[in-house]
């Protein structure tokens, strides 16, 4: 008898995930925990497994399209077995991407919109519920009657203009290409990345500081320290130094290891550190964290960073492994520039942005000499950080990038 595998809840509360790769196809025999379907989450990718033996019957759900949890992925019988649609129960898949049209419905995987639902995609449901705009009082005018997020913003502008004749909007002229152009899909991590920024920025009012650290004594332990790194296999790189100087600040400055419950109006002061580590992939950026940083030695700082960067590259983080992050670090490393404005990993409250080290004249002691310099950017919600307390926890940090044997004084 067929057997319809519906997308289980993968992760606290997910609601659902885009298709990001099909590795079978309708007519594929399968075996016990091959990979199916690869799916991309707010947080990372997933491969998802098959349950059990047997036969491809039907899929559903384009890849680039989202699906909600509980509806049918796959059905998998024995072979000869033909599925019944109106068994399947399926919710419709909602293409990822808010501007694309609605293609017209196949047999089993189209649009279909219950009585009383209003037909919009995840990104414009999620932009009423953030605006508190009820979508069933939306007037739609998407194709076959969906709701756009234009539409949402129209409406909740309009309700918080005074009682008034209000114009017809204007009908804007299509945009006209005056040259070559190509358009390429938002979706995947782009898409997530996307999302997540624009939450940040309007959510938490941003303010960075901007420092300079003079390395010059770090980047003589380090070359000291190098070779008995790597007799123990790890790449030792400066990351590690300033995962311990951060942790040391966040230890002093509880209200930055911290996140704001809007709901409740309470700062979430966090009692455990866990470093966020942002590495440049070829689908985008994204933020393996390092769970429990302060318990951890500096090689074994060095250990999780080069295992968690190698597995973010190669699509093969776990869920638990890019979530509960405290702090956010993300460095360029020698594209790293002179300074930032990094985007708060929202719902922290901080994030610490890494420039290049490079030698430059600088006066000491009335001299001028050439030191290892480099500079850091932190951006800071302001709801939550002042701006005195925010610089008082980078000059904690660099006094200890500075100063290297302080570092080990608190291990």
């Amino acid at each position: 008898m067929a057997f319809e595998f519906r997308l289980p809840d993968i992760g606290e509360g997910m609601v659902e995930a885009e298709i990001v790769r099909w590795f079978v196809q309708e007519g594929d025999s399968i075996q016990e925990d091959q990979p199916m379907v690869e799916l991309m989450t707010d947080k990372a990718n997933v491969v998802i497994p098959s349950p059990r033996k047997g036969v491809v019957l039907k899929r559903f759900g384009r890849e680039g399209e989202v699906v909600k949890v509980g509806s049918v992925l796959v059905v998998i019988g024995e072979p000869g077995e033909v599925p019944v649609a109106a068994e399947t129960g399926v919710e419709a898949a909602v293409p990822a991407s808010a501007t694309q049209e609605v293609s017209a419905p196949t047999p089993g995987v189209g649009p279909v919109v219950p009585p009383g639902r209003v037909l919009a995609t995840p990104a414009t449901r999620r932009l009423a519920r953030e605006l508190g705009v009820d979508l069933r009082q939306v007037p739609p005018t998407g194709p076959h009657g969906r709701v756009t997020k234009e539409d949402v913003l129209r409406f909740a502008e309009a309700q918080r203009a005074p009682a008034a004749p209000a114009p017809p909007p204007p009908v804007e002229a299509p945009v006209v290409p005056v040259g070559p152009e190509e358009r390429i899909p938002l979706r995947g991590l782009r898409r997530v990345i996307a999302r997540r920024m624009v939450q940040s920025k309007r959510t938490a009012p941003h303010f960075t500081y901007v420092e300079e650290v003079d390395m010059t004594e770090l980047v003589r332990w380090r070359e000291q320290m190098k070779p008995i790194a790597e007799a123990q296999g790890v790449r030792l790189t400066y990351l590690p130094f300033i995962i311990k100087a951060v942790v040391i600040g966040l230890k002093r400055f509880p209200v930055i290891n911290a996140s704001l419950d809007e709901e409740k109006e309470e700062i979430v002061l966090k009692k455990y550190y866990h470093i966020g580590i942002a590495v440049q992939t070829d689908q985008g950026l994204t933020v393996p964290v390092i769970h429990d940083a302060d318990k951890r030695s500096l090689l074994d700082l060095a250990r999780e960073v080069e295992r968690l960067s190698k597995a973010a590259r190669e699509g093969r983080l776990a869920l638990h492994e890019v979530r509960g992050s405290t702090f956010t670090i993300t460095s360029l490393g020698k594209l790293g520039g002179l300074l930032a404005t990094p985007i708060i990993n929202y719902p922290e409250v901080a994030i610490l942005g890494v420039h290049k080290i490079e030698p430059r004249p600088v006066v000491r002691n009335g001299e001028i000499v050439v030191r290892s310099m480099m500079n850091v950017s932190l951006s800071f919600d302001h709801r939550v950080v002042d701006g005195a307390v925010g610089a008082e926890f980078t000059q904690v940090v660099r006094e200890h990038l500075e100063n290297p044997h302080l570092l080990f004084l608190q291990m």
